[in-house]
């Protein structure tokens, strides 16, 4: 084995090699490694804790341990409590499930006399993930919902309250608003937003909005207190802060205070809302992320944070007036690790500049766009970024391992890049 490998290894995990080449990773928006003692808590689950949960004997009680500990230490992260917690598969089945419970609580519940005041409507914006978006659109196509997709500011990128308020109707049931961007990094008003959509409530006799963020950008590189933020539901999503692909909802009281309608039919376990035999080994990695998040977030943050300014500096110094952020946004705060940039230059479309760098792996977008061709994001566009400027879009985002010296090697990697294409050219 090269030399390089264990240079690599010494690096942790946040370095990856291709092709005997160092490759530098800067897509941490898109997915993250596992922290070390993520993967230890992984393999002691899987060597130890192997039983049925909802068995008696030594592997099964070590399992059904390892779940009850893990969901206090999520609750923990998000300002709840572990009763609090539901275990899904991800973000995905989350967000579903939050939707499809809006929906269904509304039919089950509107007065007779009210009937014909319509179908249940959902609030959301026009820059949530395909799991809250193209939700909402089957059940609007299935005739099952109304929609109101609220369009972002063009100038701040944010979903401004005003504009969520003013698109209330009586037979609204859901207002979804994500706490993160997961392209352009902005932060959105939601704590705002839920304070005034539950005074509304206090004000209306009518069955009350609930109220739903999807958190999955957010955790693990910002302060999320479900409490503070005043929301029903709040979907968490483990591999994007060092976890493995498995998830979790959070519900203000679930079935007591917050309806929550399962998707699935099965087994009791989740108190019969998420049935199926519990993934032990990966709920016990989740756990063990969370803790994490929970003790060194302030750490996590400043590193973040520091490492973006000196990458933005970075690039402004070399490609001048080239470069356009397409992350920055008057009044608006960004998370401390999202760096959304283009050069400016005819034949410097993000996809080939990524194609032909020799060290970064970043990408133009969000992952789960990857096969939508070569389009220019529709979220850089519906934040008023010029079609021109999004087509050149790369998302570069940092995690807890980036060094400057990763930085420096970008930046010169990215110079490179734009020589030779415009070389080329």
């Amino acid at each position: 084995m090269p030399k390089q490998s264990d240079d690599i290894m010494l690096h942790h995990v946040h370095h990856f090699s291709e092709m005997n080449l160092d490759r530098i990773y800067m897509d941490y928006n898109a997915t993250t490694p596992l922290e070390p003692e993520v993967t230890e808590a992984i393999t002691e689950a899987l060597q130890q804790a192997w039983g049925n949960p909802s068995s008696s004997y030594i592997a099964g009680a070590k399992a059904k341990a390892i779940i009850d500990q893990s969901r206090e230490n999520v609750a923990r992260m998000v300002g709840g409590r572990a009763e609090d917690i539901i275990f899904t598969s991800g973000g995905t089945e989350a967000n579903n499930l939050v939707l499809h419970t809006a929906v269904e609580h509304f039919r089950r519940h509107r007065r007779a006399a009210e009937q014909g005041e319509g179908l249940p409507h959902i609030i959301t914006s026009n820059v949530e993930h395909d799991s809250v978006k193209l939700v909402a659109e089957h059940l609007q196509r299935e005739g099952k919902a109304d929609v109101t997709f609220v369009p972002v500011s063009k100038t701040t990128a944010r979903v401004e309250v005003e504009e969520v308020v003013a698109a209330v109707r009586p037979n609204t049931c859901l207002i979804s608003v994500m706490l993160a961007n997961n392209e352009t990094g902005v932060i959105m008003p939601v704590q705002e937003m839920c304070q005034r959509i539950k005074s509304l409530n206090k004000q209306q006799e009518r069955l009350r909005i609930l109220l739903h963020t999807d958190a999955a950008q957010a955790l693990g590189k910002i302060h999320v207190d479900a409490c503070e933020l005043g929301v029903d539901y709040l979907t968490i999503v483990g591999h994007k802060f060092y976890a493995p692909r498995i998830g979790a909802l959070y519900v203000s009281g679930p079935g007591t205070r917050t309806p929550l309608y399962p998707l699935l039919f099965g087994g009791g376990q989740e108190r019969n809302f998420r049935p199926g035999t519990e993934n032990t080994p990966m709920i016990a990695g989740l756990g063990k992320a969370a803790e994490l998040v929970t003790s060194k977030l302030s750490d996590y943050q400043r590193h973040m944070q520091s490492t973006k300014l000196y990458l933005e500096e970075r690039l402004g110094a070399i490609f001048k007036d080239r470069i356009r952020f397409n992350s920055r946004y008057p009044g608006s705060d960004i998370l401390p690790n999202t760096c959304n940039v283009s050069i400016l230059g005819p034949t410097l479309q993000g996809w080939r500049v990524l194609s032909t760098c020799r060290r970064l792996l970043a990408s133009v977008g969000a992952a789960c766009h990857s096969g939508s061709g070569n389009r220019p994001s529709h979220i850089l566009l519906s934040c008023g970024v010029p079609q021109e400027v999004a087509a050149n879009a790369l998302r570069l985002s940092v995690g807890r391992g980036t060094s400057r010296e990763d930085v420096d090697a970008v930046v010169e990697d990215l110079r490179e890049t734009v020589q030779l294409l415009e070389e080329i050219n």
